[in-house]
Parts: C-alpha cells; structure tokens; sequence
C-alpha cells in the first residue's frame, strides 16, 4: 500500500508541477488521454476534455510568482484512488480546492477526472 500511495501522490504532483510551469508533458505524463475537467471559474463553465487544461497550462502557467499548492489527501482502494489537492496564487491570487480520481491502468496510475471549486481570488482578463 506504501508503494501505491508513493505512485498516486507522485501522479498529483506530476500534475501540480505541469499547470505551475506550464509544462504539458508532464501534464499529458499525469492524465489518463481520456480525462475530463469539471468547475466554474468566474461563472463560466469548464465540464471539458483534459486537453483544454494542456492549452491553458501552456498559454497561462499557475505559477506567476506565489503559486503553491499541497496535496491534502489520498484515498486508496485497490485500482482506484482519489486525491484532494488545495491551490493558492494560481495565476497570482486564485485560489481552488481539486478533487482527482485516478485509476491504476495496465499497472499504471493516471488521473482519470479533475473537479475543481474556484475558492478565491480574480482569475486575470
């Protein structure tokens, strides 16, 4: 179960390091191809395949300057998990609560679904 959970919280960060600098490597590294993104973000609706968050890392990455981010949870049943992630100083003053699901898939763990709440803070023009 150590090893499992080691992998899963290694995925989230993988995750978390590609939306701070933009990179969609490891972003595409993280996510299962499949996967889907759900939230609102100043009253517009963001229930879209992952790849939206790819362009939106690359053309606006999180960290501007005071990003961070912890994960604050994992939850593990056998070839699923789950994950509850807190975001502050996304693009310098947002700030979000994210819940990943993940599946270990032919041996692998991916995130399979982000659901975020926008908690905080103006999202830039």
């Amino acid at each position: 179960m150590v090893d499992d959970y080691d992998a899963i919280r290694d995925v989230v960060q993988l995750c978390l390091d590609g939306e701070a600098k933009g990179d969609v490597a490891k972003l595409q590294e993280a996510f299962h191809q499949d996967a889907w993104m759900f939230g609102e973000l100043a009253g517009i609706r963001y229930d879209v395949p992952i790849q939206t968050l790819f362009d939106m890392a690359a053309e606006g990455p999180a960290d501007t300057g005071n990003y961070q981010s912890r994960i604050l949870s994992v939850t593990h049943l056998g070839d699923l998990a789950t994950a509850i992630v807190a975001e502050e100083g996304y693009w310098g003053t947002v700030s979000f609560v994210d819940l990943f699901s993940l599946c270990r898939i032919e041996g692998t763990w991916k995130i399979v679904n982000k659901t975020f709440a926008h908690v905080g803070g103006e999202p830039p023009a």
